[in-house]
């Protein structure tokens, strides 16, 4: 059994987060999710979203798999040295970094990317990759894979990422159920981005 952090903050993006959860979910048997932040209690996003979380140092399980996703709150946390820090730790002790939308620039602010590919959310591209010129951005991807990173492209990009994160651990079979089962059109290739030129 492989525990699923997620690193969650004030006015994430909805889709970012609740995307992947649904597919790694969709396999209990292999995947225990936990929904983490600083301080612990209920994070608020712009949606509505009101998520129940347990502070990060009070985290029962260790972490196997980072997921550290996107949205608003992104240019508030970006400042912010504890989040980085925690985030630093959480990723150094990680066996596997998922990052959707801007959440790879948090990655990238805190020199966890310095040599790696990635990439971002295409309509904050020039923000994020202003965070850090040690990272080699890819700006024409679905999602990146560079030793145990995974970073997506925005939002919906979370999901095609995560059905390939989860094919490199299982297979193909498995990944192309979820997909069925979710009744998700799931983009296989991970060079293939039809929003590179939006």
């Amino acid at each position: 059994m492989q525990t699923l952090t997620a690193l969650v903050f004030d006015n994430f993006e909805t889709l970012d987060l609740f995307g992947p959860i649904e597919m790694f979910g969709c396999l209990p048997e292999h995947y225990s999710i936990q929904f983490a932040s600083i301080a612990g209690g209920i994070i608020h996003n712009h949606h509505g979203v009101a998520l129940q979380t347990v502070a990060v140092a009070e985290l029962e399980h260790q972490t196997n798999i980072l997921l550290i996703v996107g949205g608003k709150g992104t240019r508030q946390v970006i400042e912010d040295s504890q989040f980085l820090q925690t985030l630093t730790k959480l990723s150094d002790n990680a066996d596997w970094v998922l990052s959707v939308c801007t959440g790879s620039a948090l990655l990238a602010k805190a020199n966890i990317l310095d040599g790696k590919r990635a990439t971002s959310n295409k309509l904050s591209w020039q923000w994020v990759i202003e965070q850090s010129d040690k990272v080699n951005w890819v700006q024409q991807a679905r999602w990146v894979v560079d030793s145990k990173f995974y970073t997506s492209s925005g939002v919906s990009a979370g999901m095609d990422m995560t059905l390939g994160f989860i094919a490199d651990r299982h297979d193909i079979a498995t990944v192309r159920q979820i997909a069925n089962y979710t009744e998700y059109r799931w983009q296989e290739d991970s060079q293939l981005d039809d929003f590179y030129d939006c």
